[in-house]
């Protein structure tokens, strides 16, 4: 959403002006994946503009937690944004959006910034910052670039005199001498004095644990002698600290942690020196963390199956057991010393495929309720394993196959209570027989013209079927063989129509002598791809199948004569439709207009990076396989617009799954390019990920990745024309104007998103192709949820994630 008008015009941050809601859901959050991961030290800061974007003036009330554990109550009337510096549990760290019944939450930002784990010291819980001041300051706040970590220091000035920094002094001397905490120079320069100076504030409660950083730096040059030395204490006793300060050497006293109702700080100095000075200043609030999150590895498994089956329920968001009155709707837990996961009903929630192995490790599971579903395929035998399963419900599925033995031995044994009935291909016997064809006809004494009708049926069931068979092996005996010159002539009938050229050489259309349409790539004589690619192609694609490559049915290796048969994909090359036109030549004397629509553009980015494609060659091939050269011109369409990856002369495998690869010349498509590649040379799985990313951005603008610039005199790359569009929250101007608007806005930024973070400029920010598999699938299946979960997206900007 965006902010009301009236506000829209204030100066204010471009990230300011969006916001995103959420209607859906008691429970909303972000997962964010810090690349330095658990026991680490960061900066976390939420922030909320409300400004009237409903049009109620009714800014809404409601919980922020920090991964299971409360960390504020957000209320627009008090403040505008919560920080805190916390200490991760675990290598995600989750944001929570809780809604209690005042209103719909929101949020305008989310940042995360990597600390020194040496710069605040966390003994236990949270640090909430309740004011971080530059006393005396000049500017209304100072933050980046000046202080690295991005703390917002604002200004704040005491009834107290006024302290110049004497000649010579500066910002950068005294930014190098403050090495330890890096406040900036700029902040400290600045400073108050007073004889007799205390700072007090309340506390809403009396058992609330506070803690001080008090930022102190000599910036006057004192007569020979003179040095300044005061105390820092509270008034009860609770803390007290002597300091002496020497000419541009900052000093930072912490205090122990106070408590009372109303918090004070007193500096005193010593008798015969000069006032003391307070440059700046930090206070916390010291939050606990009661809640302990629920065991790993049973969090990883429901998150897993959670984007197997793009399971789209409200509550399934954050950890799925803690706190007790957000758990997942299905799921029961035990809460002894670490939360597990006892019991799981997914019934009736449509879920479709195999039985996900992910369920295999939840151990503590007692009970598992998977019927009536659309499930296929055999019973995993590691079901059997859980070795505290009581209740297994199957029923009302599509199982097939026998049931393992283990199972049966539980169930008879009584150890196991075990639901398999309405699953009709499933067989329960033992040993499993086979069963009659459902084609057996049974035929009683009927009159003649009964018996001779159904003689003609079964004869021509039977002719069909022997028709189809005998196509079937003459296509298999066709395919992954070798052909002659003369045969690929004939083929293409003398290589008449070609309907395609890149860099190999010219595509021609042809017929196999089934009548199979194929398409045939000729190597060129000039062409750059040698016989190294051709080999490298052809050798690849006779050992990988899947439904989302493009089929080899052979090759020919005569002399100069080099080609390769590929199946016919009727509807051309991604690119044509993406192109100025938005045409695409089906037929060589018709021009059809091929508009894609969003929905059918999601569908071609699930199917070119799923079991299918780039997840099939990274996590489904031994060892795994990099493209090398994913562009839209290689995604292929057949007739009915399913998505096939092609052309895989450059393509690399690896020995181990975290195998990498160092060419002195990268090779590939400039604008697909990955950056990092590109520089060092080093190729690993993460450069098909940025490949992938520049795709999305085509299928998101229609624009190729190297466009002509505003004023048309260069090119540019497309992420230079984009990524500031975006950042300003304005994706009307980047959607290709061709859609006529006609897509789904929340569906839009989350792929967005999901391209932004296949194109960070190093691989290890990048995720995995599996990941923004999952998320494309939830993007496709459910586009209108008020719900929404960032999982492991990580923005372009160093403001990351922007929550629109």
């Amino acid at each position: 959403m965006q902010i009301s008008t009236k506000f829209i015009g204030q100066q204010l941050r471009q990230w300011l002006k969006n916001l995103r809601s959420f209607p859906s859901g008691m429970r909303n959050c972000y997962t964010l994946k810090p690349d330095k991961g658990k026991n680490n030290t960061y900066l976390i800061r939420a922030s909320f503009w409300y400004a009237a974007y409903d049009d109620k003036n009714r800014p809404p009330i409601f919980d922020l937690y920090i991964d299971v554990n409360y960390w504020a109550t957000v209320d627009n009337s008090d403040k505008k944004y919560y920080e805190i510096v916390y200490v991760a549990q675990r290598d995600d760290i989750q944001v929570c959006l809780v809604n209690i019944g005042q209103g719909v939450p929101f949020i305008s930002a989310l940042e995360l910034r990597t600390l020194d784990n040496s710069l605040y010291q966390i003994e236990s819980g949270i640090l909430m910052v309740n004011f971080r001041n530059d006393v005396g300051g000049l500017k209304a706040t100072i933050r980046y670039p000046e202080d690295v970590y991005d703390r917002i220091w604002e200004r704040q000035t005491f009834n107290w005199s006024m302290l110049n920094p004497g000649n010579g002094t500066s910002a950068s001397v005294l930014s190098i001498n403050n090495d330890a905490y890096k406040v900036p120079g700029e902040v400290l320069l600045t400073a108050q004095t007073a004889n007799d100076a205390t700072i007090f504030f309340p506390s809403n409660n009396s058992t609330n644990r506070w803690i001080g950083y008090f930022h102190f730096a000599e910036t006057q040059s004192l007569l020979s002698g003179q040095q300044r030395e005061f105390t820092v204490f509270t008034s009860d006793g609770q803390f007290t600290e002597t300091v002496r300060l020497e000419y541009l050497k900052p000093v930072t006293v912490i205090s122990t942690p106070v408590t009372g109702s109303m918090i004070n700080f007193s500096f005193q100095a010593q008798s015969g020196h000069p006032p003391p000075i307070i440059n700046a200043l930090e206070i916390f609030l010291i939050r606990e963390l009661p809640n302990v999150p629920t065991a790993l590895d049973d969090v990883k498994a429901l998150t897993d199956t959670k984007a197997e089956y793009t399971i789209n329920k409200d509550s399934w968001q954050g950890d799925p057991c803690v706190p007790r009155k957000f758990s997942w709707d299905g799921v029961n837990c035990s809460y002894e010393d670490t939360p597990r996961v006892i019991s799981l009903n997914l019934s009736s929630s449509n879920l479709r495929g195999i039985i996900s192995s992910s369920l295999s490790n939840i151990l503590e599971l007692d009970s598992l309720d998977l019927s009536n579903n659309q499930l296929i395929g055999a019973i995993p035998e590691a079901l059997a394993n859980l070795p505290k399963l009581r209740i297994l419900n199957l029923s009302g599925n599509k199982l097939n196959g026998s049931v393992p033995e283990a199972l049966k031995r539980r169930h008879e044994d009584k150890t196991l209570d075990l639901s398999l009935n309405n699953n009709p291909d499933l067989c329960q016997a033992s040993p499993c027989s086979k069963k009659k064809t459902k084609n057996s006809i049974s035929v009683p004494v009927v009159a003649s013209v009964s018996v001779v009708f159904l003689v003609i049926c079964v004869l021509s069931i039977w002719l069909i079927r022997r028709k189809q068979t005998e196509s079937s092996e003459r296509t298999l005996r066709l395919k992954n063989r070798p052909f002659t010159y003369r045969e690929v002539s004939r083929i293409t009938g003398n290589f008449g129509r070609v309907i395609g050229e890149g860099g190999f050489g010219k595509v021609y259309v042809g017929a196999l002598v089934n009548g199979t349409r194929v398409a045939v790539k000729m190597l060129s004589e000039s062409s750059k791809q040698g016989y190294k690619e051709f080999q490298a192609e052809a050798r690849l694609l006779m050992i990988v199948h899947h439904r989302n490559l493009v089929s080899l049915f052979g090759y020919c290796n005569e002399s100069k004569h080099m080609a390769l048969i590929y199946e016919y994909m009727a509807n051309g090359n991604l690119r044509q439709h993406l192109s100025a036109t938005g045409k695409v030549k089906i037929h060589p004397t018709e021009d059809h207009p091929k508009v894609l629509t969003w929905s059918k553009r999601l569908q071609i980015a699930v199917d070119a990076a799923q079991g299918t494609c780039l997840d099939y060659l990274h996590n489904g091939c031994k060892p795994p396989i990099i493209h090398r050269d994913l562009k839209t011109t290689n995604i292929l369409l057949n007739k009915d617009f399913q998505a096939k990856i092609a052309d895989f002369g450059l393509s690399r495998a690896f020995a181990t799954e975290n195998d990498s690869y160092v060419s002195t010349c990268p090779a590939g498509t400039p604008g697909y390019l990955d950056p990092e590649f590109q520089s060092s040379g080093n190729l690993n799985k993460k450069s098909d990920v940025y490949s992938f990313g520049i795709v999305l951005f085509e299928l998101i603008t229609g624009r190729p990745p190297i466009m002509r610039s505003r004023d048309g005199r260069t090119n540019m790359h497309i992420l230079k024309w984009l990524i500031p569009i975006v950042e300003s929250g304005d994706i009307q101007s980047i959607m290709d104007p061709r859609l006529q608007g006609e897509f789904n806005i929340n569906s839009a930024w989350k792929v967005v998103e999901i391209a932004m973070s296949c194109t960070r400029p190093t691989s290890i920010q990048r995720p995995d192709i599996n990941h923004v598999l999952a998320e494309l699938k939830e993007s496709s299946v459910s586009t209108s949820s008020g719900s929404f979960e960032m999982t492991s997206l990580k923005l372009h900007s160093d403001n990351a994630p922007v929550a629109r």
